[in-house]
């Protein structure tokens, strides 16, 4: 595929036409899921491999094919190493998004109850149990992805996402880890020792923590998509809608700074060592303590000396390293500066913001969609995470941070039993805790109330059977819906409709913005 191209010919001074979207801070977001899939139980030998085409057996019955879109207008398909992967439909919130992340589990979830029956059917034995795990790493040492897409402005770099928003994205590991269970202790990241570079094209032979690709699945003279593989699969709801909105408002800055070609500050934070940066992160449960080398500490010092009403500038000295906090602290400073003197276009950009309701409690149990939309609400929980982090009250995030989760069931164990664990049964736990298919440990939290939920059950099925409606997967959804009932021959990826039999027609929906039929589509559909 060819890179990125960053020739700056597209930016605010160009006079070609651009869409309304083009403007201002409107968003598309995305999340692509690879599950880890293994089996217990069996009376005779059956590999991953077997199970992953037991599942999808139903899914080439139906398509003739591993991979295909559903009627929600997300795709579905067995990847490489016998992964099966969801990749939600386009959504303009990351609420929206969380929702299809969510319809990916039910999805997985029913076809795992699917082959466990037909294996047990098969003579694999009635106690056989079929394992679909939500996270990034399992225990032969092998590593797969959980990838967030964001789209972006064109004129946004190459070098801005990697000096701008790489540091942002190793240290908001502090609130989006999972954490994970190794033989050297626990880690805050599933995803630190496995990745290779910074920024790359590549993913099989290095895994970067941003791909490079220029795949843009939209009008490539206005927009790229930004394909983040440095984030871990959270089952915490808080923390995939987290990870969204946060990174959302960081890009906003990026790509005003970018459009008007001034400085955002956050290229004063660039990491002398990314991946080094993401190891050091990984491996400080007290995230405090770790200080990560800057690549120019002189100009960190000049943005923070300039801001009288930086909070902790005073007591920083960038010429030693910055640890996590301080990075998101500096981060978010400067997202709040920003937004100050944006909110009206940044709330509009956002699907259903409430910006201007009355406050909601600090933690209410059910704020409702508006409340998780707001983004008065995603500066708030940003605050007041890393105000608990920096207190190191990991209690106080322990009902939505991954692996402070974790800790805290790990700690409650040792204290029951006096400190006689054994690694391979904090492992276990680990596992079950992603086991979307047969864990009990995760849901068991949910169950007790120690877990936050933004949406319930009712939501991630209305997700399953409803596409955004804002978005142009609602059309896709639409025709595959159709053509499915009409025993039609087609096909589909991001951007264009097929239909084969019993007439060949083809609609392109190139716009992720656009939810309204053109006359292609509306000719395609009648066709049907």
């Amino acid at each position: 595929m060819p890179q990125l191209r960053d020739s700056g010919n597209n930016g605010p001074g160009a006079t070609v036409e651009r869409s309304p979207e083009f403007e201002g801070f409107a968003r598309i977001f995305g999340v692509e899921t690879e599950y880890g899939v293994s089996v217990t139980g069996a009376g005779r030998p059956v590999d991953a491999g077997q199970v992953a085409m037991t599942m999808f057996r139903p899914i080439v019955s139906r398509s003739r094919s591993t991979n295909t879109y559903l009627a929600n207008g997300s795709r579905l398909y067995l990847d490489v190493g016998s992964h099966p992967e969801y990749a939600t439909a386009e959504a303009r919130g990351p609420l929206d998004a969380l929702a299809q992340d969510m319809a990916g589990e039910l999805v997985m979830r029913r076809l795992a109850a699917q082959a466990q029956e037909q294996l047990r059917g098969a003579g694999y034995g009635e106690h056989l149990r079929v394992h679909v795990f939500k996270n990034n790493a399992d225990s032969a040492g092998h590593s797969f992805g959980c990838h967030e897409n964001y789209l972006v402005r064109r004129y946004v770099s190459l070098e801005q996402v990697e000096h701008e928003l790489l540091p942002f994205l190793i240290t908001r590991q502090l609130y989006t880890g999972a954490g994970r269970v190794t033989d050297e202790g626990f880690e805050i990241t599933q995803r630190a020792d496995y990745l290779d570079e910074a920024v790359s094209s590549a993913t099989t032979r290095s895994r970067p923590m941003v791909n490079t690709r220029d795949e843009p699945h939209a009008d490539p003279e206005e927009f790229r998509r930004l394909h983040v593989i440095i984030g871990d699969s959270n089952r915490s709801q808080w923390a995939t809608w987290m990870k969204l909105a946060v990174t959302h408002l960081v890009l906003c800055v990026i790509e005003e700074s970018a459009r008007l070609g001034r400085p955002s500050g956050f290229e004063s934070f660039a990491l002398a060592d990314p991946g080094e940066a993401n190891r050091a992160v990984s491996r400080d449960l007290t995230c405090r303590a770790s200080r990560l080398r800057l690549a120019d500490p002189s100009a960190a010092q000049a943005v923070l000396a300039a801001d009288p009403n930086f909070d902790d500038a005073g007591g920083l000295d960038p010429s030693a390293g910055l640890t996590a906090l301080e990075i998101q602290r500096a981060y978010l400073h400067i997202a709040e500066r920003f937004f100050a003197d944006h909110r009206d276009v940044m709330a509009a950009a956002m699907p259903s913001s409430d910006d201007d309701a009355p406050e909601r409690p600090e933690h209410p149990e059910d704020p409702g969609r508006d409340g998780w939309n707001s983004l008065d609400r995603v500066f708030g929980e940003w605050r007041r995470t890393l105000d608990a982090l920096e207190a190191g009250d990991r209690d106080a995030v322990a009902d939505r941070v991954d692996w402070a989760a974790k800790l805290r069931l790990f700690e409650a164990l040792h204290a029951r039993r006096s400190g006689a664990i054994a690694q391979s049964k904090l492992a276990q736990l680990d596992m079950d805790y992603h086991d979307i298919a047969s864990g009990t440990v995760y849901e068991s939290l949910l169950r007790r109330g120690m877990m936050i939920r933004l949406l319930d059950d009712a939501d991630a099925r209305r997700a399953l059977g409803e596409p955004p409606a804002d978005t142009r997967a609602v059309l896709r959804g639409r025709f595959v819906a159709a053509a499915l009932d009409a025993g039609a021959q087609f096909s589909c990826d991001w951007t264009r409709l097929t239909l084969t039999s019993p007439e060949h027609r083809e609609a392109v929906i190139l716009d992720p913005f656009g939810a309204a039929p053109t006359d292609d589509y509306e000719r395609l559909m009648a066709a049907l």
